[in-house]
């Protein structure tokens, strides 16, 4: 974890300390099951409490945090039921939202998709996980600009912060980004080919993919999994 950060500003106070504590928990820089100390996070921004605790809020609003009276807040251990559910959720919208993408996607969109596989492709040969999870996040946004549904990804955001912790320990344990370009690249070839059919497949298979590599790696991080 940063030991300082330099508040801007143009972006409330507030989102600027969520924004890099989600980062920090999604990346387990901060550990499931640690305590974020008030005291250290108020000397790393240069903070009142009021921003902080407002933070603190919205993580747990996430699912990212727990907090309990008396004891301070915890970074919440990674449920996989939570996982499940979200995945779900997820996938709902992203099969109606690649479908209606088949059949709006220009040839202006399919070349600004097509660069950023090629920048996701760069990043896994320079095995930068935390730029391709960025890119992958961009793709996936991408298309919901592309069915002209883009509230649909602030549901997504909302609802993915659980999920996004499985993805960054999976990259490197389970799931390597190679194998989910390939995907991608399914995905943007369905759309190209203005096939709502193969679209929604593709994306049904691309998101199965958490289902399987939540299994092992909970069986390789099992202190940071909430287990029944």
């Amino acid at each position: 974890m940063e030991t300082s950060f330099q508040i801007n500003s143009n972006e409330p106070v507030n989102q600027q300390i969520y924004r890099i504590l989600r980062k920090d928990i999604v990346e387990c820089a901060i550990p499931p099951g640690n305590l974020l100390s008030e005291k250290e996070i108020l000397t790393r921004f240069s903070v009142s409490r009021q921003p902080v605790r407002e933070a603190f809020i919205k993580l747990a609003e996430a699912g990212l945090v727990q907090v309990l009276p008396q004891r301070g807040t915890f970074a919440m251990k990674i449920s996989e039921q939570r996982v499940a559910d979200a995945r779900f959720i997820r996938q709902a919208l992203e099969c109606a939202i690649v479908r209606r993408a088949a059949e709006f996607v220009t040839d202006e969109q399919l070349l600004v998709l097509e660069h950023n596989l090629h920048r996701q492709e760069l990043a896994a040969q320079n095995e930068q996980i935390r730029e391709f999870l960025s890119l992958d996040d961009d793709f996936h946004q991408l298309l919901t600009q592309v069915a002209r549904c883009p509230l649909a990804w602030e549901t997504i955001e909302s609802i993915k912060a659980t999920m996004d912790r499985v993805r960054f320990l999976s990259l490197s344990q389970v799931s390597p980004p190679l194998s989910l370009i390939k995907q991608h690249y399914l995905i943007f070839n369905s759309l190209k080919a203005h096939d709502p059919n193969a679209a929604e497949a593709a994306i049904r298979e691309h998101l199965q993919e958490m289902i399987y590599s939540i299994t092992p790696i909970a069986e390789q991080n099992r202190d940071w999994f909430d287990h029944p």
